[in-house]
């Protein structure tokens, strides 16, 4: 799914997700076996195989969900 990554006014790290209108806050980060796990302040665990730094952001890109 395509998601926009992007830094708040506080400097956190937050996830929107378009197709869910979904805009959550990052509060875990983590090394998985395919790239940069990401949980957000629901519970969902988003994996990115390509994850960007954080001097492109904001950036939209492809995350697989890896929780239900």
């Amino acid at each position: 799914m395509k998601v926009m990554l992007r830094k708040n006014g506080a400097g956190t790290l937050v996830v929107y997700v378009p197709k869910k209108d979904l805009e959550e806050e990052v509060v875990k980060q983590a090394s998985g076996e395919s790239g940069q796990i990401l949980t957000l302040a629901n519970g969902w665990e988003l994996e990115f195989s390509d994850f960007p730094d954080a001097q492109e952001l904001p950036k939209t890109v492809e995350a697989k969900r890896v929780n239900s």
